[in-house]
């Protein structure tokens, strides 16, 4: 499904900005250290919130029928 291939585009890239920006909170030093680790926490909470949503919605669009698995086959042939 396309749509599913945008979700899944989408999802990486917010994923990847929150972790970009985790990494700009943590190189930037500021007065209050405490405040940009908050904010970097924050940050990086959002990319494992983003990341468990992505594997749940790859999940369940799998069970659903929505994607197809393909590549190696399992076991030997």
């Amino acid at each position: 499904m396309r749509s599913m291939k945008y979700f899944v585009v989408i999802a990486f890239l917010a994923i990847l900005a929150s972790l970009g920006s985790a990494l700009f909170f943590m190189m930037r030093n500021g007065r209050d250290n405490k405040a940009q680790s908050g904010r970097m926490a924050k940050a990086l909470a959002w990319r494992v919130g983003l990341s468990i949503v992505l594997f749940v919605c790859i999940l369940l669009a799998w069970k659903l029928g929505y994607i197809q698995p393909t590549g190696l086959p399992a076991g030997p042939r």
